[in-house]
């Protein structure tokens, strides 16, 4: 195979959708690297890989995603999220490969009801975000040929996200209490993969930071109120303040993010969520009758 793609953090959720999506479109030339073959903080084994196939394009999806761990082991999450992604960038920049490298909504304070564009200050208020945020600012300081794309509240019928697990509760429970006072923009992996896979194919240089989630605004209570009326599960959900759930990371109220500059720079169409809610609520019962 020539290799023209390599996917970083390749069994990932969202690699799976990149594969899903490739293959849908028959992209070939992608090679995806889990994180032993693909180890980002490996200095060696990035300069093979990138000697042995000069690979126009890098994605990188590995990223330490624990949350609320993170809070814990900030150094684990910051040698991930940070340090993996600069030695991405500096192996990108001494190779001329394009990175398109994934960041986050988590980036935001999210104290207050403002759609945030590009522009806005990034603040963030957990260890997560903070190293999410360092990993965009190494990226952006090493090389000039990327494209940070950050994105919320993601979701696919791959690995375990929010999707999953509501309805794995309600096959369990009779009744839920899930957080109304959290308020952002769910985001269905696999649209986020097609986005990828065109700027790819556009071969586009307006290279910089954008902002990729589903249309629409929604909190958790009204998202799993969809997904258990749109899965036809018959289950009462209580809404709950945030402080009534604590974690021991603090999240966003309002991280709704403004996607203008990716649909005007990139001409990118971006479906609303609960459309996407529904063709993935799809997939997954494909997937169960197989």
């Amino acid at each position: 195979m020539n290799v023209k793609i390599l996917v970083f953090g390749g069994y990932g959720q969202l690699s799976q959708c990149l594969k899903k999506v490739a293959d849908s479109k028959k992209i070939e030339g992608i090679l995806y690297l889990d994180e032993v073959e693909g180890n980002i903080l490996d200095i060696d084994i990035l300069s093979n890989l990138f000697s042995k196939y000069q690979p126009e394009y890098i994605i990188n999806c590995a990223a330490y995603t624990a949350v609320d761990k993170a809070e814990d082991e900030i150094d684990l999450a910051r040698s991930i999220n940070k340090t993996g992604a600069e030695n991405l960038a500096k192996a990108c920049k001494q190779f001329n490969s394009i990175l398109i490298h994934i960041s986050t909504d988590f980036v935001f304070e999210g104290n207050s009801p403002k759609v945030l564009n590009e522009e806005d200050s990034a603040e963030p208020i957990n260890a997560y975000g903070l190293t999410k945020l360092e990993g965009e600012m190494a990226v952006a300081a090493t090389t000039s040929d990327y494209f940070i794309l950050r994105t919320s509240w993601l979701y696919s019928e791959f690995a375990t996200n929010f999707v999953k697990t509501m309805l794995l509760l309600g096959k369990e429970r009779e009744e839920l209490g899930i957080i109304f006072d959290q308020v952002g923009s769910p985001t269905y992996a696999i649209d986020l993969a097609g986005c990828i896979l065109d700027i790819i194919q556009k071969n586009t240089k307006a290279f910089g930071l954008y902002h990729y989630s589903n249309e629409g605004v929604t909190s958790w209570y009204d998202f799993a109120k969809a997904i258990f009326e749109l899965a036809s599960y018959s289950i009462k959900v209580n809404p709950i303040k945030a402080v009534e759930y604590p974690t021991k990371a603090s999240r966003p109220i309002f991280s709704v993010m403004d996607k203008t500059k990716i649909k005007d720079t990139l001409t990118i169409e971006i479906p609303h969520w609960r459309e996407s809610l529904t063709t993935c609520l799809n997939q997954i019962k494909l997937m169960e009758l197989k």
